[in-house]
């Protein structure tokens, strides 16, 4: 049984069977050749039902009482692959299950379930939510494993600073690692500078709450090794180069990355993958005082590689590039990291689109046949060797922020790349972690990116 371990919330699905309400998922073609049951149709011709894409209606029975629904999934479902979703917000609350959808049980279900999904931590008031049966064809183990990372995920990236900071974010990694029986281990404060993590100390060290590395060992040696790093900036003041009130509005999910991967990491332990895994997150908040690192700062990395500030708001790349290189000593068979990194990623693809960075051609066309088969967007930007000079610094080898203001996303990738040099495999995500606008598989809020894609490529198998 996977546990929804930040934040306890109830299933939406029933699985005890007994009394439930039917609803008919239907396209245009069920309402004008007549199949469904009479009495559905018949009232759905009655009212003018067309069954467009998202539309609902109820079914009364003769004595007025609620007697099913209608779902509308449009001329074309397979344009809204989890419109189920919105089901899942409208329909009202009571025991309900699928009469009929030219839909497969598990994409129903997984669309029902993400669109459930509700943050109500602060709310004093918790509404009665409706649930689903899960039909026998159905993998449910598998749907609430998916389901239980991207809660997870949004979960975290929902909850702010004020209880989601460093010291919150190493609890819930713990709380993770017992329910798996993984070990964990995280360095502190100053300790980061006697294990050699200055950039992660630099970052964080301004903060009331003193910054930290956490680690997590789960799996069997023998096994592919994966490595999965996640950027846990827990807010993001901008340092010294301090943000505008509208941009630091969101920067509760600037631990996006590490949020993702501790979703990823939940999917990969439940399902038991042949996987000798390791999590990192480098866990800081970057504020202002009167120890805060400055622009015009240079510091050295864990790998001996000098870096020029530039701009303290561009802190999630040193961060990582500690991380990065700790991750990259053991030379893994696939190293991924994931970061909520550059506003050029949004300019490129826009929120909902994260893109991803690799060397690896076989690993790219993997991922991309994952994320179609899921339904779970990403597209590959290039690692263009000749924006490297970009990343060149006046007094340090390397830059934190390259000026000139082009190519964000790619100067940032190729900086975090210099970072890793044994890896089989590396693979760097720059995802937004948040959904801007409700769509029928998610809420405003944060958002899980990438990773039901990742578990698919991984449950099959790291070459």
């Amino acid at each position: 049984m996977v546990p929804y371990q930040y934040i306890d919330r109830p299933t939406p699905f029933n699985t005890k069977g007994g009394k439930t309400l039917p609803v008919f998922a239907v396209t245009p073609a069920h309402i004008e050749t007549g199949t469904i049951d009479p009495i559905a149709l018949d009232w759905a011709r009655k009212v003018g039902f067309k069954a467009e894409s998202g539309a609902l209606l109820l079914i009364p029975t003769e004595d007025g009482h609620l007697g099913g629904a209608l779902f509308g999934l449009g001329s074309n479902p397979s344009e809204t692959p989890f419109l189920t979703g919105k089901l899942a917000r409208t329909l009202p609350a009571g025991d309900w299950h699928i009469e009929t959808a030219p839909l497969t049980a598990n994409r129903l279900l997984l669309g029902y379930g993400l669109g459930a999904y509700k943050f109500t931590r602060y709310r004093t008031e918790k509404p009665s939510e409706p649930t689903l049966l899960i039909p026998q064809d159905a993998d449910a183990a598998d749907i609430k494993r998916q389901l239980a990372g991207v809660y997870l995920a949004r979960d975290l990236i929902n909850t702010p600073t004020n209880d989601m900071g460093p010291a919150d974010l190493e609890k819930a990694f713990r709380a993770l690692a017992e329910h798996y029986k993984a070990e964990v281990s995280v360095i502190v404060g100053d300790g980061l500078l006697e294990r050699n993590f200055p950039l992660v100390h630099t970052v964080g060290r301004a903060s009331a709450q003193a910054p930290r590395l956490l680690e997590m060992r789960w799996g069997k040696k023998g096994h592919p090794k994966v490595t999965l790093v996640g950027k846990g900036v827990c807010f993001d003041t901008g340092g010294l180069d301090i943000k505008g009130a509208a941009n630091m509005l969101l920067m509760k999910k600037d631990m996006g990355g590490a949020a993702n991967v501790m979703g990823l990491a939940l999917m990969i332990m439940d399902a038991k993958l042949k996987i000798d895994l390791r999590v990192i997150v480098p866990a800081v908040e970057n504020s202002i005082a009167g120890n805060a690192y400055r622009p015009g700062d240079v510091y050295r990395s864990r790998k001996g590689l000098t870096v020029q500030i530039d701009n303290t708001d561009a802190e999630g790349r040193l961060i990582l590039a500690d991380a990065l290189a700790y991750a990259d000593e053991e030379g893994p068979d696939l190293l991924i990291d994931m970061a909520t990194l550059t506003g050029a990623a949004r300019v490129a693809l826009g929120p909902d689109l994260p893109p991803f960075f690799t060397d690896d051609e076989d690993l790219a066309h993997e991922l991309v046949d994952a994320s179609l088969e899921t339904d779970d967007p990403m597209w590959r930007l290039p690692l263009y060797r000749g924006y490297d000079k970009n990343i060149r610094a006046q007094i340090a080898d390397l830059t934190n922020s390259p000026s000139g203001g082009m190519a964000g996303a790619i100067t940032a990738a190729l900086f975090l790349k210099r970072f890793v040099g044994k890896s089989k495999s590396w693979v760097h995500f720059d995802i937004f972690g948040w959904s801007q606008s409700e769509r029928p598989h998610s809420p405003v809020g944060g958002e899980a990116q990438a990773i039901r894609a990742l578990y698919r490529f991984l449950r099959s198998g790291v070459k």
